[in-house]
């Protein structure tokens, strides 16, 4: 079989010439080539080597490289090409994405502070947070282990420090109260709330300085002090993510990580991470974590409802 010929001519200058008889066929596939190895090189490839996280979890260069594709495509508009949640798309939300250079991270299933697993940055890519901008995306298993890979390179000193452990994590308890004694366990939980953890000194108050006199000579022995201008109010508080926060109303405000009451527990027990939000299973006995989830929870079911109208009205006229 006889293939055509192409003819490429080299001039030389001073008249002389070369010609090369090419077959066309060779000719494609050196097109092909060059159109290849232009392609690939304008592939960029943002991670050569290997690297090892925390716990000694090592991730390859190809997984990175793809995570961070499913970053751009995915988070850049609102996280910024830097992690530094200033992207195009972050002017006005409130809250504003996270700053994930900070490798502070809000909602894992840890106590406070300690770094969370796999398992929470996918939970969280995965559920959302409610009343944010941050949706659930709807990645495959592979995109979302690789984009939590390459989150943690935004924050590289915090994961690969030899030194730092992942956070041990924070288990749901047998509930002490369950629903045959719900109605005792609020009781308790109120009390905790307001006079033991004290919890109106960032949020507010939910009792009426009556009842708060009542529970503080039960558990202290004396009055309560009510003077507090902003006892029925929540207070503004300093984050580490370089912007303060409005701590829920929990008959108003929806709670970002919760969706049920055992996410509830866990929120109370772990804490919040780079807030004011302590983790209260340090403090509290697991039954008191309980009974302050089920108080607050009850708070959350008042939402939209005339109970919480009659509530705000027995308040404000106190």
């Amino acid at each position: 079989m006889a293939f055509p010929y192409y003819y490429l001519a080299y001039y030389f200058g001073h008249n002389i010439y070369l010609v090369i008889e090419v077959p066309m066929i060779f000719l494609r596939l050196l097109i092909l080539v060059m159109v290849f190895m232009l392609f690939t090189s304008c592939v960029e490839k943002h991670f050569n080597k290997d690297v090892t996280f925390v716990g000694g979890k090592k991730v390859t260069a190809d997984t990175l490289n793809y995570g961070r594709e499913v970053y751009m495509e995915n988070c850049m508009a609102c996280h910024g090409d830097k992690g530094d949640g200033k992207g195009v798309a972050s002017k006005g939300l409130v809250p504003p994405p996270r700053d994930l250079s900070l490798g502070v991270y809000k909602f894992g299933h840890v106590i406070s502070g300690e770094l969370p697993s796999d398992k929470d940055f996918s939970r969280i890519i995965k559920e959302g947070l409610n009343g944010t901008a941050m949706l659930p995306w709807d990645l495959t298993k592979e995109q979302v282990y690789a984009v939590t890979q390459y989150l943690k390179t935004f924050a590289m000193d915090t994961w690969t420090d030899k030194e730092a452990s992942i956070g041990e994590t924070v288990v749901v308890m047998k509930d002490p109260w369950g629903e045959d004694r719900r109605a005792e366990g609020i009781a308790r939980g109120k009390e905790v709330y307001h006079i033991e953890a004290e919890c109106q000194s960032c949020h507010r108050a939910y009792a009426t300085p009556a009842e708060l006199n009542i529970m503080n000579h039960k558990i202290n022995g004396e009055d309560y002090d009510s003077s507090d201008p902003e006892l029925y109010q929540v207070k503004l508080q300093g984050t580490e993510y370089d912007y303060n926060a409005i701590p829920p109303d929990f008959t108003w405000h929806d709670l970002r990580s919760v969706n049920n009451i055992q996410d509830l527990f866990l929120r109370i027990s772990a804490g919040v991470g780079g807030t004011t939000m302590a983790a209260w299973i340090e403090v509290l006995e697991p039954a008191d974590v309980w009974a302050v989830t089920h108080y607050v929870d009850s708070l959350i079911n008042l939402k939209d409802t005339k109970k919480r109208s009659e509530l705000m009205t027995k308040l404000e006229t106190k």
